[in-house]
Protein backbone atom coordinates (compact mmCIF):
# COMPACT_ATOMS: atom_id res chain seq x y z
CA UNK A 1 0.00 0.00 0.00
CA UNK A 2 1.47 3.20 -0.71
CA UNK A 3 1.44 6.00 1.88
CA UNK A 4 -0.12 9.20 1.93
CA UNK A 5 3.52 10.81 2.13
CA UNK A 6 4.28 8.92 -1.25
CA UNK A 7 0.70 9.13 -2.48
CA UNK A 8 0.60 13.38 -1.91
CA UNK A 9 3.56 13.66 -3.88
CA UNK A 10 2.24 12.23 -6.90
CA UNK A 11 -0.24 15.19 -7.21
CA UNK A 12 -0.66 19.17 -7.38
CA UNK A 13 0.39 21.73 -4.64
CA UNK A 14 -2.63 23.95 -2.74
CA UNK A 15 -2.04 26.47 -0.60
CA UNK A 16 -4.12 26.65 2.62
CA UNK A 17 -4.00 30.11 4.64
CA UNK A 18 -5.54 30.00 8.13
CA UNK A 19 -5.35 34.00 8.32
CA UNK A 20 -9.07 34.42 7.65
CA UNK A 21 -9.20 38.05 7.73
CA UNK A 22 -6.52 38.49 5.63
CA UNK A 23 -6.73 36.09 2.73
CA UNK A 24 -9.84 35.03 1.01
CA UNK A 25 -8.47 32.29 -1.15
CA UNK A 26 -6.69 29.52 0.62
CA UNK A 27 -5.25 26.98 -2.07
CA UNK A 28 -3.04 28.08 -5.31
CA UNK A 29 -1.68 25.94 -8.38
CA UNK A 30 2.50 26.95 -8.18
CA UNK A 31 3.83 26.65 -11.54
CA UNK A 32 8.11 25.45 -11.02
CA UNK A 33 10.65 26.43 -13.88
CA UNK A 34 11.93 23.23 -15.08
CA UNK A 35 12.99 19.98 -14.02
CA UNK A 36 16.48 19.88 -14.24
CA UNK A 37 19.03 18.10 -12.45
CA UNK A 38 15.88 15.70 -11.78
CA UNK A 39 16.83 11.99 -9.54
CA UNK A 40 14.60 10.65 -12.41
CA UNK A 41 15.87 9.67 -15.85
CA UNK A 42 13.75 8.61 -18.88
CA UNK A 43 15.47 5.60 -19.05
CA UNK A 44 14.60 4.23 -15.90
CA UNK A 45 10.84 4.49 -15.91
CA UNK A 46 10.16 1.68 -13.30
CA UNK A 47 11.51 4.03 -10.95
CA UNK A 48 8.02 6.32 -11.45
CA UNK A 49 5.86 3.97 -13.12
CA UNK A 50 4.09 0.81 -12.81
CA UNK A 51 5.25 -2.20 -15.36
CA UNK A 52 1.97 -2.37 -16.37
CA UNK A 53 1.89 1.19 -17.37
CA UNK A 54 5.21 0.88 -19.48
CA UNK A 55 4.28 -1.77 -21.15
CA UNK A 56 1.24 0.31 -22.14
CA UNK A 57 3.38 3.26 -23.87
CA UNK A 58 5.75 0.12 -25.21
CA UNK A 59 2.77 -1.83 -26.99
CA UNK A 60 1.26 1.63 -28.55
CA UNK A 61 4.79 3.00 -29.49
CA UNK A 62 4.61 6.00 -26.75
CA UNK A 63 7.83 7.24 -25.54
CA UNK A 64 8.63 8.05 -21.60
CA UNK A 65 9.37 11.55 -21.71
CA UNK A 66 10.67 14.63 -19.41
CA UNK A 67 6.27 15.14 -18.46
CA UNK A 68 6.50 11.28 -17.22
CA UNK A 69 9.40 12.32 -14.41
CA UNK A 70 7.85 13.67 -10.81
CA UNK A 71 8.47 17.35 -10.08
CA UNK A 72 12.12 17.42 -8.48
CA UNK A 73 12.35 17.09 -4.96
CA UNK A 74 14.68 19.87 -4.02
CA UNK A 75 11.71 22.27 -5.15
CA UNK A 76 9.53 20.53 -3.14
CA UNK A 77 12.00 21.24 -0.18
CA UNK A 78 12.44 24.74 -0.95
CA UNK A 79 8.33 25.32 -0.68
CA UNK A 80 8.83 22.98 2.75
CA UNK A 81 11.43 25.25 3.91
CA UNK A 82 9.06 28.50 3.97
CA UNK A 83 7.12 27.15 6.75
CA UNK A 84 4.43 25.70 4.15
CA UNK A 85 3.78 22.36 3.14
CA UNK A 86 3.59 20.88 -0.27
CA UNK A 87 0.50 18.60 -0.69
CA UNK A 88 0.23 17.54 -3.85
CA UNK A 89 2.22 17.56 -7.34
CA UNK A 90 1.43 17.23 -10.76
CA UNK A 91 4.70 15.67 -13.01
CA UNK A 92 2.48 16.92 -16.03
CA UNK A 93 2.13 20.66 -15.00
CA UNK A 94 5.12 19.93 -13.06
CA UNK A 95 3.20 22.29 -10.60
CA UNK A 96 2.44 22.07 -6.84
CA UNK A 97 -0.55 22.88 -4.13
CA UNK A 98 1.03 23.80 -0.43
CA UNK A 99 -0.53 24.07 2.82
CA UNK A 100 -0.26 27.89 4.04
CA UNK A 101 -0.10 29.40 7.20
CA UNK A 102 -0.13 33.13 6.09
CA UNK A 103 0.73 35.51 3.37
CA UNK A 104 4.06 35.83 4.13
CA UNK A 105 4.82 32.18 3.51
CA UNK A 106 3.42 32.74 -0.24
CA UNK A 107 5.30 36.04 -0.84
CA UNK A 108 8.39 33.50 -0.06
CA UNK A 109 6.95 30.49 -2.45
CA UNK A 110 6.30 33.18 -5.09
CA UNK A 111 10.23 34.63 -4.67
CA UNK A 112 12.09 31.49 -5.17
CA UNK A 113 13.73 31.49 -8.68
CA UNK A 114 11.99 27.39 -8.96
CA UNK A 115 8.43 29.15 -9.04
CA UNK A 116 7.37 30.32 -12.14
CA UNK A 117 4.25 32.03 -10.83
CA UNK A 118 0.99 30.90 -8.96
CA UNK A 119 -2.74 31.67 -9.56
CA UNK A 120 -5.63 30.77 -6.75
CA UNK A 121 -7.55 27.71 -7.68
CA UNK A 122 -10.14 27.50 -3.67
CA UNK A 123 -10.93 29.46 -1.35
CA UNK A 124 -12.21 29.34 2.57
CA UNK A 125 -14.17 26.25 2.65
CA UNK A 126 -17.74 26.53 1.61
CA UNK A 127 -20.35 25.93 4.32
CA UNK A 128 -23.62 25.64 1.32
CA UNK A 129 -23.53 22.31 -0.10
CA UNK A 130 -23.75 22.23 -4.42
CA UNK A 131 -24.84 19.58 -6.33
CA UNK A 132 -22.33 18.18 -8.93
CA UNK A 133 -22.65 19.36 -12.40
CA UNK A 134 -22.91 16.19 -13.82
CA UNK A 135 -26.51 16.18 -11.55
CA UNK A 136 -28.65 12.86 -11.87
CA UNK A 137 -32.08 12.32 -11.30
CA UNK A 138 -33.81 9.05 -9.93
CA UNK A 139 -36.68 7.76 -11.34
CA UNK A 140 -39.01 4.25 -9.33
CA UNK A 141 -37.47 1.19 -10.80
CA UNK A 142 -41.41 0.32 -11.98
CA UNK A 143 -40.91 3.13 -14.76
CA UNK A 144 -37.71 1.46 -15.77
CA UNK A 145 -38.49 -0.89 -19.20
CA UNK A 146 -37.52 -4.53 -18.14
CA UNK A 147 -36.59 -6.40 -21.42
CA UNK A 148 -35.11 -9.82 -20.69
CA UNK A 149 -33.24 -11.89 -23.42
CA UNK A 150 -31.45 -15.30 -23.56
CA UNK A 151 -27.94 -14.77 -23.14
CA UNK A 152 -25.15 -15.75 -20.74
CA UNK A 153 -25.72 -13.15 -18.47
CA UNK A 154 -29.81 -12.94 -16.82
CA UNK A 155 -29.53 -8.58 -16.87
CA UNK A 156 -33.16 -8.05 -15.82
CA UNK A 157 -33.86 -4.72 -16.43
CA UNK A 158 -30.28 -3.19 -17.22
CA UNK A 159 -30.15 -5.58 -20.72
CA UNK A 160 -31.45 -2.38 -22.76
CA UNK A 161 -28.10 -0.60 -21.71
CA UNK A 162 -25.76 -3.39 -22.60
CA UNK A 163 -28.13 -4.27 -26.03
CA UNK A 164 -28.21 -0.91 -27.40
CA UNK A 165 -24.41 -1.00 -27.61
CA UNK A 166 -24.13 -4.93 -29.11
CA UNK A 167 -21.96 -5.32 -25.34
CA UNK A 168 -24.65 -8.52 -24.36
CA UNK A 169 -22.79 -9.83 -27.62
CA UNK A 170 -19.20 -9.48 -26.00
CA UNK A 171 -20.22 -11.03 -23.37
CA UNK A 172 -21.74 -13.86 -24.90
CA UNK A 173 -18.46 -14.26 -26.47
CA UNK A 174 -16.51 -14.38 -23.69
CA UNK A 175 -15.08 -10.72 -23.10
CA UNK A 176 -16.63 -9.78 -19.72
CA UNK A 177 -13.74 -7.17 -19.43
CA UNK A 178 -11.33 -9.71 -17.96
CA UNK A 179 -7.99 -8.51 -17.53
CA UNK A 180 -8.58 -4.89 -18.19
CA UNK A 181 -8.59 -1.95 -15.61
CA UNK A 182 -10.84 0.95 -15.60
CA UNK A 183 -9.98 4.25 -13.31
CA UNK A 184 -13.13 6.07 -12.29
CA UNK A 185 -13.01 9.73 -11.33
CA UNK A 186 -16.13 10.55 -9.09
CA UNK A 187 -17.63 12.44 -6.36
CA UNK A 188 -17.16 9.46 -4.05
CA UNK A 189 -18.37 5.79 -3.59
CA UNK A 190 -20.72 5.75 -0.76
CA UNK A 191 -20.73 2.05 0.21
CA UNK A 192 -18.98 0.41 -2.15
CA UNK A 193 -17.37 -1.14 0.32
CA UNK A 194 -19.99 -3.57 1.34
CA UNK A 195 -23.07 -2.91 -0.97
CA UNK A 196 -24.28 -6.43 -2.54
CA UNK A 197 -24.70 -5.24 -5.74
CA UNK A 198 -20.18 -5.23 -5.22
CA UNK A 199 -19.80 -8.57 -4.02
CA UNK A 200 -17.80 -10.24 -6.75
CA UNK A 201 -16.02 -7.04 -7.24
CA UNK A 202 -14.63 -7.39 -3.82
CA UNK A 203 -13.62 -11.25 -3.59
CA UNK A 204 -12.03 -11.38 -6.53
CA UNK A 205 -10.24 -8.18 -5.59
CA UNK A 206 -10.45 -6.21 -8.26
CA UNK A 207 -10.82 -3.15 -6.37
CA UNK A 208 -7.25 -2.20 -7.45
CA UNK A 209 -6.89 0.82 -5.12
CA UNK A 210 -8.66 3.51 -3.60
CA UNK A 211 -7.40 8.08 -3.61
CA UNK A 212 -9.34 10.67 -2.17
CA UNK A 213 -7.67 13.88 -3.70
CA UNK A 214 -10.25 15.84 -1.88
CA UNK A 215 -9.57 15.31 2.06
CA UNK A 216 -5.87 13.78 0.72
CA UNK A 217 -6.33 9.79 2.18
CA UNK A 218 -7.57 6.85 0.43
CA UNK A 219 -11.04 6.23 1.91
CA UNK A 220 -13.77 6.84 -0.73
CA UNK A 221 -16.48 4.57 0.96
CA UNK A 222 -17.86 7.40 2.85
CA UNK A 223 -18.68 9.85 0.59
CA UNK A 224 -20.77 10.89 -2.30
CA UNK A 225 -23.28 8.38 -4.15
CA UNK A 226 -22.47 9.75 -7.44
CA UNK A 227 -20.19 7.24 -7.79
CA UNK A 228 -21.26 4.50 -6.84
CA UNK A 229 -24.34 4.26 -8.46
CA UNK A 230 -22.04 5.07 -11.68
CA UNK A 231 -19.49 2.10 -10.68
CA UNK A 232 -22.46 0.02 -10.91
CA UNK A 233 -23.18 0.54 -14.15
CA UNK A 234 -19.98 -1.05 -14.93
CA UNK A 235 -19.10 -3.86 -12.31
CA UNK A 236 -22.25 -4.53 -10.80
CA UNK A 237 -23.23 -7.87 -10.80
CA UNK A 238 -26.86 -9.12 -9.26
CA UNK A 239 -28.21 -11.35 -11.81
CA UNK A 240 -31.81 -10.68 -12.24
CA UNK A 241 -31.38 -7.02 -11.54
CA UNK A 242 -28.32 -5.06 -12.57
CA UNK A 243 -25.05 -6.58 -14.85
CA UNK A 244 -22.67 -4.16 -15.62
CA UNK A 245 -21.23 -3.92 -19.37
CA UNK A 246 -18.16 -4.77 -18.15
CA UNK A 247 -18.38 -6.79 -14.91
CA UNK A 248 -15.34 -8.79 -14.71
CA UNK A 249 -13.11 -5.53 -15.07
CA UNK A 250 -10.71 -4.26 -12.26
CA UNK A 251 -11.18 -0.65 -10.64
CA UNK A 252 -9.06 2.18 -9.51
CA UNK A 253 -11.56 5.00 -7.05
CA UNK A 254 -10.48 7.97 -7.19
CA UNK A 255 -12.50 10.47 -5.19
CA UNK A 256 -11.74 14.10 -6.68
CA UNK A 257 -15.22 16.22 -6.77
CA UNK A 258 -15.84 18.41 -3.62
CA UNK A 259 -19.75 18.30 -3.72
CA UNK A 260 -19.89 21.39 -0.75
CA UNK A 261 -18.47 23.59 -3.29
CA UNK A 262 -17.39 24.50 -6.85
CA UNK A 263 -14.12 25.34 -7.23
CA UNK A 264 -11.22 25.57 -9.83
CA UNK A 265 -9.11 22.32 -7.44
CA UNK A 266 -11.27 19.99 -8.24
CA UNK A 267 -10.24 20.22 -11.96
CA UNK A 268 -7.07 20.27 -10.68
CA UNK A 269 -7.56 17.90 -8.30
CA UNK A 270 -8.71 15.60 -11.31
CA UNK A 271 -5.42 16.23 -13.46
CA UNK A 272 -3.72 14.50 -10.45
CA UNK A 273 -6.14 11.34 -10.31
CA UNK A 274 -5.37 10.94 -14.07
CA UNK A 275 -1.86 11.08 -13.36
CA UNK A 276 -2.22 8.36 -10.97
CA UNK A 277 -4.54 6.27 -13.81
CA UNK A 278 -1.53 6.62 -15.99
CA UNK A 279 1.59 5.71 -13.78
CA UNK A 280 -0.42 2.44 -12.10
CA UNK A 281 -1.12 1.42 -15.60
CA UNK A 282 -4.91 2.17 -15.87
CA UNK A 283 -6.54 1.25 -19.28
CA UNK A 284 -9.92 3.40 -19.18
CA UNK A 285 -10.64 6.80 -17.56
CA UNK A 286 -14.27 6.82 -16.83
CA UNK A 287 -15.94 10.12 -15.85
CA UNK A 288 -18.97 11.69 -15.18
CA UNK A 289 -17.99 15.49 -13.94
CA UNK A 290 -17.56 18.21 -15.81
CA UNK A 291 -16.97 22.26 -15.18
CA UNK A 292 -18.37 25.63 -16.06
CA UNK A 293 -19.06 27.73 -13.30
CA UNK A 294 -17.80 28.58 -10.11
CA UNK A 295 -18.43 29.91 -6.38
CA UNK A 296 -17.18 33.17 -5.93
CA UNK A 297 -14.52 34.73 -6.48
CA UNK A 298 -13.95 32.60 -8.92
CA UNK A 299 -14.71 33.34 -12.47
CA UNK A 300 -16.41 30.64 -14.65
CA UNK A 301 -15.49 29.29 -18.39
CA UNK A 302 -16.84 30.89 -20.88
CA UNK A 303 -17.56 29.21 -24.22
CA UNK A 304 -14.55 30.69 -26.07
CA UNK A 305 -12.60 28.05 -23.32
CA UNK A 306 -14.33 24.79 -24.46
CA UNK A 307 -11.11 24.70 -27.04
CA UNK A 308 -9.83 21.95 -25.41
CA UNK A 309 -6.68 23.88 -25.08
CA UNK A 310 -7.09 26.40 -22.07
CA UNK A 311 -8.68 24.36 -19.42
CA UNK A 312 -5.77 22.70 -17.22
CA UNK A 313 -8.08 19.79 -17.13
CA UNK A 314 -9.09 19.47 -20.32
CA UNK A 315 -5.29 19.85 -21.28
CA UNK A 316 -4.94 17.04 -18.72
CA UNK A 317 -7.58 14.58 -20.54
CA UNK A 318 -5.70 15.25 -23.78
CA UNK A 319 -2.26 14.59 -22.56
CA UNK A 320 -4.29 11.22 -20.55
CA UNK A 321 -5.01 9.90 -23.88
CA UNK A 322 -1.48 11.13 -25.23
CA UNK A 323 -0.54 8.70 -22.84
CA UNK A 324 -2.31 5.74 -24.65
CA UNK A 325 -5.83 5.24 -22.00
CA UNK A 326 -8.51 5.90 -23.52
CA UNK A 327 -10.59 8.77 -21.63
CA UNK A 328 -14.30 9.01 -21.55
CA UNK A 329 -16.07 12.24 -19.73
CA UNK A 330 -19.77 13.31 -19.39
CA UNK A 331 -21.28 15.76 -21.84
CA UNK A 332 -22.90 17.44 -19.38
CA UNK A 333 -26.58 17.74 -18.73
CA UNK A 334 -27.06 21.33 -19.93
CA UNK A 335 -29.10 20.70 -22.73
CA UNK A 336 -31.43 23.15 -23.08
CA UNK A 337 -30.83 25.27 -20.31
CA UNK A 338 -28.69 28.98 -20.30
CA UNK A 339 -25.69 27.35 -20.63
CA UNK A 340 -27.08 24.58 -23.36
CA UNK A 341 -23.04 23.18 -24.32
CA UNK A 342 -20.71 20.85 -23.19
CA UNK A 343 -18.50 21.25 -20.02
CA UNK A 344 -15.00 20.83 -19.16
CA UNK A 345 -13.16 18.37 -20.29
CA UNK A 346 -15.66 17.08 -22.69
CA UNK A 347 -14.11 19.83 -24.94
CA UNK A 348 -10.60 17.83 -24.90
CA UNK A 349 -8.78 16.80 -27.73
CA UNK A 350 -8.75 12.54 -28.56
CA UNK A 351 -11.32 11.39 -26.22
CA UNK A 352 -14.38 10.30 -26.10
CA UNK A 353 -17.38 12.57 -24.97
CA UNK A 354 -20.73 11.03 -24.25
CA UNK A 355 -23.85 12.19 -24.70
CA UNK A 356 -27.44 10.65 -23.65
CA UNK A 357 -30.21 9.06 -25.40
CA UNK A 358 -32.89 6.55 -24.71
CA UNK A 359 -34.11 3.53 -24.56
CA UNK A 360 -34.72 3.56 -28.82
CA UNK A 361 -31.65 5.53 -29.02
CA UNK A 362 -33.57 9.03 -29.20
CA UNK A 363 -31.32 11.96 -27.86
CA UNK A 364 -32.51 13.48 -24.24
CA UNK A 365 -32.83 16.90 -24.36
CA UNK A 366 -31.30 17.55 -20.83
CA UNK A 367 -27.77 16.11 -22.82
CA UNK A 368 -25.85 19.12 -23.40
CA UNK A 369 -24.44 19.75 -27.26
CA UNK A 370 -21.81 20.96 -29.18
CA UNK A 371 -19.50 22.01 -30.36
CA UNK A 372 -16.31 22.75 -29.51
CA UNK A 373 -15.54 26.79 -29.50
CA UNK A 374 -13.27 25.94 -32.11
CA UNK A 375 -15.92 24.06 -34.23
CA UNK A 376 -15.14 19.78 -33.59
CA UNK A 377 -18.08 17.95 -33.41
CA UNK A 378 -19.33 17.23 -29.63
CA UNK A 379 -19.86 14.42 -28.05
CA UNK A 380 -18.22 12.21 -29.66
CA UNK A 381 -20.89 9.20 -29.04
CA UNK A 382 -23.97 8.54 -27.12
CA UNK A 383 -25.28 5.34 -25.04
CA UNK A 384 -28.36 5.43 -22.73
CA UNK A 385 -27.94 7.91 -19.84
CA UNK A 386 -31.90 8.05 -20.07
CA UNK A 387 -33.76 5.57 -17.88
CA UNK A 388 -30.30 3.42 -17.12
CA UNK A 389 -30.46 1.24 -14.10
CA UNK A 390 -28.27 1.87 -11.50
CA UNK A 391 -27.88 0.54 -7.93
CA UNK A 392 -27.68 2.95 -5.24
CA UNK A 393 -25.60 3.09 -2.19
CA UNK A 394 -28.44 1.24 -0.24
CA UNK A 395 -28.39 -1.88 -2.44
CA UNK A 396 -32.30 -0.34 -3.90
CA UNK A 397 -32.34 -0.78 -8.02
CA UNK A 398 -34.01 2.17 -9.58
CA UNK A 399 -33.79 4.07 -12.95
CA UNK A 400 -31.59 7.14 -13.37
CA UNK A 401 -30.96 9.65 -15.64
CA UNK A 402 -27.90 11.69 -16.88
CA UNK A 403 -24.78 11.47 -18.55
CA UNK A 404 -23.37 10.68 -15.86
CA UNK A 405 -24.82 7.12 -16.57
CA UNK A 406 -24.23 7.21 -20.18
CA UNK A 407 -20.52 7.45 -19.76
CA UNK A 408 -19.88 4.56 -17.54
CA UNK A 409 -21.90 2.61 -19.40
CA UNK A 410 -20.44 3.17 -22.43
CA UNK A 411 -16.75 2.82 -20.30
CA UNK A 412 -17.72 -0.69 -19.59
CA UNK A 413 -18.85 -1.59 -23.16
CA UNK A 414 -15.31 0.15 -24.43
CA UNK A 415 -13.53 -2.26 -22.41
CA UNK A 416 -14.63 -5.79 -23.60
CA UNK A 417 -13.96 -3.93 -27.09
CA UNK A 418 -10.53 -3.63 -26.10
CA UNK A 419 -9.98 -6.89 -24.33
CA UNK A 420 -10.88 -8.68 -27.84
CA UNK A 421 -8.47 -6.41 -29.20
CA UNK A 422 -5.27 -5.64 -27.60
CA UNK A 423 -3.28 -4.82 -30.10
CA UNK A 424 -5.11 -2.03 -31.13
CA UNK A 425 -4.09 1.53 -29.23
CA UNK A 426 -7.04 3.74 -27.89
CA UNK A 427 -6.91 5.77 -31.33
CA UNK A 428 -7.68 2.82 -33.43
CA UNK A 429 -10.23 1.80 -30.41
CA UNK A 430 -12.33 4.88 -30.77
CA UNK A 431 -12.14 5.36 -34.97
CA UNK A 432 -13.81 1.95 -35.27
CA UNK A 433 -16.42 2.72 -32.90
CA UNK A 434 -17.04 5.75 -34.66
CA UNK A 435 -17.22 4.39 -38.28
CA UNK A 436 -19.83 1.95 -37.15
CA UNK A 437 -21.91 4.12 -35.05
CA UNK A 438 -25.47 5.22 -36.07
CA UNK A 439 -24.76 8.27 -37.28
CA UNK A 440 -21.16 7.42 -39.00
CA UNK A 441 -22.33 9.04 -41.73
CA UNK A 442 -23.71 11.78 -40.54
CA UNK A 443 -22.08 13.33 -37.17
CA UNK A 444 -23.81 16.23 -35.72
CA UNK A 445 -23.56 18.24 -32.12
CA UNK A 446 -26.15 16.39 -30.51
CA UNK A 447 -25.53 12.71 -30.99
CA UNK A 448 -21.81 13.15 -32.14
CA UNK A 449 -20.93 10.03 -34.23
CA UNK A 450 -23.81 8.34 -32.80
CA UNK A 451 -24.68 4.95 -30.92
CA UNK A 452 -21.66 2.25 -31.16
CA UNK A 453 -22.20 -0.88 -31.18
CA UNK A 454 -19.04 -2.98 -29.76
CA UNK A 455 -20.05 -6.22 -32.40
CA UNK A 456 -19.71 -3.96 -35.29
CA UNK A 457 -16.86 -2.25 -34.05
CA UNK A 458 -15.08 -5.80 -33.53
CA UNK A 459 -15.85 -6.90 -36.80
CA UNK A 460 -14.70 -3.84 -38.17
CA UNK A 461 -11.27 -4.63 -36.75
CA UNK A 462 -11.67 -8.10 -37.15
CA UNK A 463 -12.80 -8.99 -40.43
CA UNK A 464 -11.29 -12.56 -40.68
CA UNK A 465 -12.68 -13.71 -36.92
CA UNK A 466 -15.90 -11.58 -37.12
CA UNK A 467 -18.43 -12.67 -34.51
CA UNK A 468 -21.88 -13.35 -36.24
CA UNK A 469 -24.31 -11.88 -33.20
CA UNK A 470 -24.12 -8.43 -35.26
CA UNK A 471 -27.39 -7.38 -36.97
CA UNK A 472 -26.28 -4.85 -39.66
CA UNK A 473 -27.86 -1.61 -39.89
CA UNK A 474 -31.06 -1.02 -42.14
CA UNK A 475 -30.18 0.76 -45.33
CA UNK A 476 -32.15 3.81 -45.48
CA UNK A 477 -33.57 3.10 -49.35
CA UNK A 478 -33.50 -0.20 -51.70
CA UNK A 479 -29.73 1.01 -53.54
CA UNK A 480 -27.20 -1.94 -53.75
CA UNK A 481 -23.63 -1.07 -53.51
CA UNK A 482 -20.68 -3.71 -53.77
CA UNK A 483 -17.12 -4.13 -53.64
CA UNK A 484 -14.83 -6.82 -54.59
CA UNK A 485 -12.61 -8.74 -54.37
CA UNK A 486 -12.29 -8.45 -50.75
CA UNK A 487 -9.12 -8.73 -49.13
CA UNK A 488 -7.56 -7.41 -52.30
CA UNK A 489 -3.66 -6.45 -52.91
CA UNK A 490 -4.23 -4.72 -56.04
CA UNK A 491 -7.56 -3.19 -56.92
CA UNK A 492 -11.38 -2.77 -55.90
CA UNK A 493 -14.46 -3.28 -58.34
CA UNK A 494 -17.59 -1.29 -57.30
CA UNK A 495 -21.06 -2.58 -58.56
CA UNK A 496 -23.86 -0.02 -57.67
CA UNK A 497 -27.67 0.02 -58.87
CA UNK A 498 -27.29 3.74 -58.65
CA UNK A 499 -24.47 6.65 -60.50
CA UNK A 500 -21.75 7.00 -58.27
CA UNK A 501 -21.53 10.75 -57.10
CA UNK A 502 -18.21 10.12 -55.10
CA UNK A 503 -16.00 7.83 -54.10
CA UNK A 504 -13.42 8.11 -50.74
CA UNK A 505 -11.33 5.82 -48.98
CA UNK A 506 -9.49 6.57 -45.32
CA UNK A 507 -7.59 4.37 -42.78
CA UNK A 508 -9.36 3.88 -39.87
CA UNK A 509 -7.60 6.82 -38.23
CA UNK A 510 -9.71 8.92 -40.61
CA UNK A 511 -6.62 9.87 -43.36
CA UNK A 512 -7.63 9.96 -46.73
CA UNK A 513 -6.02 7.41 -49.30
CA UNK A 514 -4.67 8.09 -52.90
CA UNK A 515 -6.51 6.13 -55.94
CA UNK A 516 -6.69 5.83 -59.07
CA UNK A 517 -10.82 5.28 -60.65
CA UNK A 518 -11.72 3.73 -63.71
CA UNK A 519 -14.85 3.94 -65.16
CA UNK A 520 -16.35 0.05 -66.16
CA UNK A 521 -19.58 1.61 -67.40
CA UNK A 522 -22.50 4.40 -66.18
CA UNK A 523 -22.32 3.59 -62.56
CA UNK A 524 -19.50 0.95 -61.85
CA UNK A 525 -16.24 1.69 -61.33
CA UNK A 526 -12.60 0.07 -61.05
CA UNK A 527 -10.17 1.50 -58.83
CA UNK A 528 -6.48 0.81 -58.42
CA UNK A 529 -3.62 1.59 -55.48
CA UNK A 530 -0.51 2.64 -54.88
CA UNK A 531 1.50 -0.26 -54.08
CA UNK A 532 3.88 1.47 -51.39
CA UNK A 533 -0.07 1.81 -49.60
CA UNK A 534 0.14 0.08 -45.97
CA UNK A 535 -1.24 -3.26 -45.62
CA UNK A 536 -4.18 -3.09 -43.25
CA UNK A 537 -8.31 -2.19 -43.07
CA UNK A 538 -9.63 0.46 -45.03
CA UNK A 539 -13.38 2.54 -45.41
CA UNK A 540 -14.35 3.24 -47.87
CA UNK A 541 -17.63 5.63 -48.73
CA UNK A 542 -19.27 5.48 -51.66
CA UNK A 543 -22.14 8.12 -52.05
CA UNK A 544 -24.72 8.53 -54.84
CA UNK A 545 -27.71 10.64 -55.69
CA UNK A 546 -30.11 9.68 -52.82
CA UNK A 547 -27.28 7.34 -50.48
CA UNK A 548 -23.74 7.15 -48.32
CA UNK A 549 -22.82 3.94 -48.01
CA UNK A 550 -19.60 2.88 -46.04
CA UNK A 551 -17.58 -0.70 -46.41
CA UNK A 552 -14.44 -1.85 -44.86
CA UNK A 553 -12.00 -3.84 -47.16
CA UNK A 554 -8.20 -5.54 -46.34
CA UNK A 555 -5.31 -4.56 -48.88
CA UNK A 556 -2.95 -6.93 -48.49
Amino acid sequence: MVSNKTLLTTLLSIIIFFDMNAQTYTKYWVKFTDKNNSAYSVSSPSAFLTARSIARRANHGIAVNATDLPVNQTYINQVNATGAQVFQTSKWFNAAIVIVTNTVQLTAINSLTCVSGSNPIAKLHSSTPVNIKSEITITPSSQVQKTSNTSSYNYGPSFNQANQLGVDCMHDAGYRGQGMVIAMLDAGFNNAGTNPVFDSLRNENRILGTRDYVDGNTSVYEDNSHGAMCLSTIVGNSPGNLIGTAPKASMYLCRTEDVNSEKPIEESNWVVAAEYADSVGADIISTSLGYTGFDSPFTGHTYNDLDGKTSVMSIAATMAARKGMFVLNAAGNDGGNSWNRIGIPADADSICAVGSVNSIGVHSSFSSPGPTADGRIKPDLSSKGEGSYVCQPNGVFTGGNGTSFATPILAGAVACLWQANPTKNNMEILAALKATASQSNTPDNNYGWGIPNMCEAHNLLNMATSLDCCQPKPKSLNIAVSIFPNPTSDMLTIKSSDQITEIKITTLLGETVGFNTTKIDGINSKLTFNQSMAKGIYLIEIKTKDTVTKQKFIFE
